[in-house]
């Protein structure tokens, strides 16, 4: 979890953080956290790098906390948001950026506590799906989703079970090490990576998905390629 705080009013910051402090204690886990003064200040760094989680307050001089929600929304679908106000009056206003929760002010233990549970709750679920940064917004892909992989020229296009893609700029050797390092992903050919799992039957005219999409296996990599794919059904037929 990496969590950016945005708060103006000192007093207020410091009751968040010690609450934090408190929560890592109890429940033996860090978080890593930045914590900013204007949602200017927050922006610039999280365009750079990827926060987890943001808790803002709404109300702050300059750029609002809606406003910088707003923007956050543009380039980071994945991310968690929560708000810290002392009204209630932008509640309703917080569903348009998908906020996970609205808190009043002052923070109270019980109710960040409860946030931070089942923050570090869905991340553990999280943990078995891909960070993918699109060109519209970050993205996670759960791998049993992902069917097989391509490179095209610069890109790398992740096809999903469901028939649709996620396009991502880059070279498959960026994504090698943590897709081969799980079992069912195997290299079949230097442009492509498949899911066995996804794999309905293995020809000579390459691996066919359960969708019936065929994805080429170069003919040194095949017999690596039946022998995984036979094992992962072998191995469910058990």
């Amino acid at each position: 979890m990496y969590l950016a705080i945005c708060e103006d009013q000192q007093e207020d910051l410091d009751a968040v953080c010690s609450i934090l402090d408190t929560w890592e204690v109890e429940h033996n886990t860090a978080v890593r956290r930045k914590a900013f003064y204007s949602a200017a200040e927050m922006l610039e760094s999280a365009r750079r790098e990827r926060f987890t989680f943001y808790l803002m307050d709404v109300m702050m001089p300059g750029m609002d906390g809606m406003e910088a929600a707003r923007e956050i929304r543009r380039f980071d679908d994945a991310a968690e948001i929560a708000f810290l106000s002392s009204s209630p009056g932008f509640a309703y206003e917080s569903y348009d950026v998908r906020a996970l929760n609205y808190l009043l002010k002052p923070a109270q233990r019980e109710e960040l506590f409860a946030l931070l549970d089942r923050l570090c709750l869905q991340e553990q679920k999280n943990s078995d799906a891909l960070t993918l940064k699109t060109a519209s917004a970050i993205v996670r892909v759960p791998y049993a989703q992902i069917s097989y992989v391509e490179v095209i020229q610069k890109h790398v296009y992740f096809h999903l079970t469901d028939g649709t893609e996620r396009e991502v700029a880059g070279a498959l050797k960026d994504f090698e090490t943590v897709l081969l390092s799980r079992p069912e992903f195997v290299r079949v050919h230097r442009s492509y990576i498949a899911n066995m799992l996804q794999v309905e039957c293995l020809s000579f005219a390459g691996l066919r998905t359960f969708r019936g999409e065929i994805v080429p296996v170069s003919r040194s990599l095949r017999k690596e390629a039946a022998n995984r794919w036979l094992d992962h059904h072998l191995e469910g037929d058990r």
